[in-house]
């Protein structure tokens, strides 16, 4: 299953939503790719397994669960999370990206790539919705952790 949407970060017709710079998301996406503990709901431990200038190696821990996964960076661009396949977890990708489309607009467009069909079949349509739902309101929460985290002042 491919999926795909958007969130709109600063939209300059919404003057009751503090606007972000591209350095606060992208801080913020890194935190997420160091420590994804405050981003996702039941990960107990997320530990670094090797690092290089543009990539992470990560085991993360969901109570027995174990799931490694590889973050590559493109700074100040996006962040892509390639989970591995075994035989616990299906594996996937998550590419986060920031874009700028107008003028003082700027959105984080989620790209998810997963082994689920594109199109459910049967009993398996309402879990294929139930997925992306899900998706959706695990990167609406990103959002908001981003924007506490920059409204913590923690980028200076």
């Amino acid at each position: 299953m491919n999926f795909e949407h958007l969130l709109v970060v600063n939209d300059p017709d919404n003057p009751l939503v503090a606007p972000l710079t591209r350095e606060e998301l992208w801080f913020g996406l890194l935190c997420r790719a160091e420590d994804s503990r405050p981003f996702l709901p039941g990960l107990e431990a997320c530990t670094i397994l090797s690092r290089s200038d543009t990539e992470l190696v990560r085991e993360l821990r969901f109570g027995s669960a174990v799931i490694r996964d590889r973050v590559t960076l493109q700074p100040m661009e996006w962040v892509r999370f390639d989970t591995e396949h075994t035989d616990a977890h299906a594996g996937g990708s998550l590419t986060i990206g920031i874009e700028e489309p107008a003028p003082d607009t700027m959105v984080l467009r989620f790209h998810y790539r997963t082994t689920l069909t594109e199109q459910g079949v049967g009993d398996d349509v309402p879990y294929v919705e139930y997925v992306k739902s899900a998706y959706h309101q695990s990167d609406v929460d990103t959002l908001r952790v981003i924007r506490m985290i920059a409204e913590s002042g923690r980028i200076q």
